[in-house]
């Protein structure tokens, strides 16, 4: 029996919101006024003849982007009664404009920080659209708290910061995995979907969806919207896959991140973690050509994008300026004078690294006893983002280190830390960063954080020598290259670089601050938008070319996008042409063609048999099994049927109808390669568990099917370089394929055999005016390159009717697809009766005669 909580989440994700419909009937007449209508169209298929409104041309011209994020970037107080809104200047949400072509308008859609009552929201929602382009978010009651400090940040945030959930997330006798937190996360989206599509117009607006907070929200506008061009970032590390994998939703948000057209990350590590969890978990294997990183997938290319984010130069600039003349520099010189000041700005949180970095200091007071009265760290934390009893612990933590290290080393008017835990304007801070001698960064996870760029661009007002100790698990360390990076598990190594970092010289201080600032004035927050905004236009560009089907339910909706000519090959169409054609040719794989690809049993059904005997005893036909399988199987398998062909090993031996003999079609019989081949296989097998060698009379082949899909991967592709380097003067072609690399001789493949299937019956004066050629994988479409060019060569009826078909809706140069194995049998069943029924009439015509 299905749960009613699942049956809630199907509805969510299919579009249907009975979570939402009490709240949405009480409001319906305050709807947020729309920019845009556009209807959209919730279709499984996208026919030829009834494009969906949301992908027609528009009469709007100019793009625009749509930001969707968790807050806007606003600030809100209640005055007299009445709102206050103005710009939150320090929100990096606003400051992406900045690197946009400055006539693309910009939206943005998300939540406010304060609660607004219901019989405001038209209000305020009109106020902030009008004056700030901005679309509020508005949540029913307990949803914000569900989606945002439970699911947010007791489950993904940990788990995305590498902490398992061992224990449940409020510390009492919970669940470890609570579904109605996620079902809550779900509906939040499904809310920030309502407010995207009641401003949006499709073919124009660009929508760039930001972090974790909304990582289904892609599912949601792609299923409205198949064409839609979108982006998502996510700001915060992402897991490795041993880590992700025990999220019990990792599929769901995988997938629906894959419905962006580009997704983007700070680092490489955590670009690479997403890609090992889409080729382990979904299958999904990831190409790299000229730079740029893709994943093929159902005929989209989901592009990867690998670029830290930056800081708003001019902002910093400007807080500057306010925090010289506001007197606030120099206040702090006054206060530390004679000492030497080490900055920490973290957030509260279990993962920055706070006690970790209180340690370290201790320890550099104790094994350098010369700081002791000079160096002074001192520690700001910002209020925490959410709620929960490791806050608390981690400030009982933080604050009983602070006591114990004061006590120990301080004295009279000297404390080595000081503890700021009030919250701090941007003025202030920048103050902090005049005097501080070194920031240091010990969080032992953090997506990308900003605070040493900030402290580097403030460094460039004077004294332009600045150093920084930094955590090497942040996201800006990669590009911090003169930082002393540090572990910051290892407490006494960390003490040590603080020694360092205080005991360098100015000179080499001013060298390393030069490197930095060069580095971060020319990779701000505009370059860092502008180059996202570009990829997002590059990979979207053919989005109006090609022909989108809408497949799946809840969060396996996809969208395939495959080329407007490619349709699903009609079989009353097919079985018509058939029995008008005089001579046919029919070519037909095996392997996940005739028989599924996971079959236990290999050798062919007898309902295969059956129908390729029928098809066999029609005269008009010329029937060819084509495939990568060795001459021993195949010709076991098909010698009951006398009168089919088989082209074994691709294509290197060839059977004719009615033969018992095979010739070769290869170059040469000069097999030596095998001799070097063989033994970096054999290598290869040993280190890579699950993986093991096929020997074929003409070729050898690695399969890793049942190998780690990571390391499979991993490993193929460094055979495939080894074996091409090695065999560069062999006559061989060396393939990689779907779980394989294939070592076979030169001029062999699919597309040569059936190029000389079709040279053979043009000689004997019966060129087929029908062909019919059915494949899979990547090796069959050879097959179909070579229809176009026994064409061009008048090898076929000028009037050939051609039906190039490959199974399963992919990108293919096959104009036809039929979905499964099931579907190419049922239409070959077909064909078969045709030919049954048309042998029958002729042999009453016969008798009849």
């Amino acid at each position: 029996m299905i749960s009613r909580s699942y049956t809630n989440l199907l509805d969510l994700a299919s579009g249907n919101f009975p979570v939402m419909e009490r709240e949405r009937s009480s409001t319906s007449s305050r709807l947020l006024p729309r920019v845009m209508t556009v209807p959209g169209n919730v279709s499984e298929f996208d026919d030829d003849d009834d494009h969906s409104s949301e992908d027609n041309p528009s009469s709007v011209s100019s793009d625009r982007m749509i930001i969707v994020a968790n807050r806007l970037p606003l600030k809100a107080e209640r005055q007299n009664g009445s709102w206050s809104f103005t710009w939150d200047q320090d929100a990096l949400y606003l400051q992406l404009k900045d690197g946009f072509p400055e006539d693309m308008e910009v939206l943005y859609v998300g939540s406010l920080s304060v609660d607004v009552e219901p019989r405001e929201q038209e209000e305020v929602a009109r106020i902030l659209l009008e004056k700030f382009k901005c679309v509020p978010t508005f949540f029913p009651p307990d949803l914000r708290s569900k989606f945002y400090d439970g699911f947010c940040k007791r489950q993904l945030w940990p788990l995305f910061h590498y902490m398992l959930p061992f224990s449940p997330p409020d510390g009492g006798g919970g669940k470890r995995f609570d579904r109605s937190m996620w079902e809550a996360y779900v509906a939040a989206n499904k809310l920030f979907f309502q407010r995207v599509i009641e401003v949006i117009n499709p073919d124009d607006d660009f929508v760039w969806i930001h972090d974790y907070h909304l990582m289904v929200l892609p599912t949601f506008l792609r299923r409205r919207f198949n064409r839609i061009r979108m982006g998502f970032f996510l700001h915060s590390p992402f897991p490795s896959s041993e880590i992700y994998r025990s999220l019990p939703v990792r599929e769901e948000i995988l997938r629906s991140l894959l419905n962006s057209d580009l997704i983007g990350f700070h680092t490489f590590d955590y670009a690479r973690h997403f890609l090992a969890c889409c080729s382990r978990m979904l299958g999904l294997e990831y190409q790299s050509k000229r730079g740029y990183i893709g994943l093929e997938y159902y005929g989209r290319t989901v592009g990867i994008k690998i670029m830290p984010v930056g800081i708003d130069m001019g902002r910093i600039q400007s807080v500057m300026k306010c925090s010289e003349e506001e007197g606030n520099v120099m206040e702090l010189k006054k206060r530390y004078e004679g000492k030497t000041v080490l900055l920490g700005i973290d957030d509260l949180d279990v993962f920055k690294g706070i006690d970790l970095k209180l340690l370290a200091m201790e320890e550099m007071l104790k094994q350098h006893p010369s700081w002791r009265g000079r160096a002074v760290l001192v520690q700001i934390v910002n209020p925490a983002r959410g709620k929960g009893i490791d806050v608390e612990k981690t400030r009982g933590e933080i604050e009983e280190s602070c006591g114990r290290i004061n006590e120990e080393f301080g004295g009279g008017y000297y404390q080595p830390i000081v503890y700021i835990d009030t919250p701090m304007s941007i003025t202030e801070v920048n103050a902090y960063y005049h005097i501080a001698e070194c920031v240091v960064v010990t969080a032992v996870r953090d997506g990308m954080n900003l605070t040493p760029y900030e402290y580097i661009v403030c460094r460039q007002g004077g004294p332009k020598k600045s150093v920084l100790v930094a955590s090497e698990f942040i996201g800006c360390s990669p590009s911090l290259s003169g930082a002393i990076r540090v572990n910051p598990w290892n407490v006494e190594a960390t003490g040590e670089a603080l020694n360092q970092a205080l005991s360098m010289s100015d000179g080499e201080k001013q060298l390393r601050h030069e490197k930095h600032f060069r580095y971060v004035s020319t990779h701000d927050v505009a370059f860092w938008s502008r180059s996202f905004l570009q990829d997002l236009e590059r990979i979207c560009v053919d989005h109006f070319k090609k022909r989108c089907w809408g497949m799946g339910i809840s969060f396996g909706f996809r969208v395939v996008a495959l080329d407007p000519n490619f349709r699903k090959l009609s079989i009353p169409s097919i079985v018509s042409d058939y029995k008008r054609a005089k001579r046919r040719a029919i070519l037909l794989d095996y392997d996940g063609t005739l028989m599924p690809q996971n079959s236990i049993n290999k050798a062919p059904s007898q309902e295969v048999m059956d129908f390729l005997d029928a098809l066999c005893e029609d005269e008009k036909n010329t029937v060819f099994i084509v495939s990568g399988r060795g001459r021993e199987s195949l010709g076991e398998w098909f010698s009951p049927c006398k009168n089919v062909g088989i082209a074994a090993e691709h294509g290197y031996f060839l059977k004719w109808p009615g033969s018992e003999e095979w010739e070769t079609c290869g170059q040469g019989t000069d097999f030596g390669w095998m001799q070097i081949v063989e033994p970096v296989m054999k290598q290869y097998t040993e280190s890579t568990d699950g993986s093991s060698i096929e020997v074929k009379d003409s070729a050898l082949v690695w399969q890793y099917r049942d190998a780690d899909p990571g390391f499979g991967s991993l490993q193929s592709k460094e055979m495939l370089e080894h074996l091409e380097s090695v065999l560069a003067n062999e006559p061989v072609a060396v393939k990689s394929g779907h779980y394989i690399v294939e070592v076979k001789p030169q001029g062999v493949s699919k597309g040569s055999v059936s190029e000389k299937i079709f040279s053979s019956m043009g000689e004997d004066g019966k060129p087929a005016d029908f062909v019919l050629c059915i494949g899979d994988d990547r090796s069959d479409e050879d097959m179909f390159e070579a229809i176009g060019n026994a064409m061009s060569k008048n090898l076929l009826c000028a009037d050939a009717l051609v039906f190039a078909c490959t199974v399963g809706q992919k990108p293919s140069k096959a104009k036809y697809y039929l979905d499964d194995t099931m579907e190419v049998r049922s239409m070959l069943e077909s064909l078969a009766e045709a030919s049954e029924a048309s042998n029958f009439s002729m042999r009453e015509l016969d008798d009849a005669l």
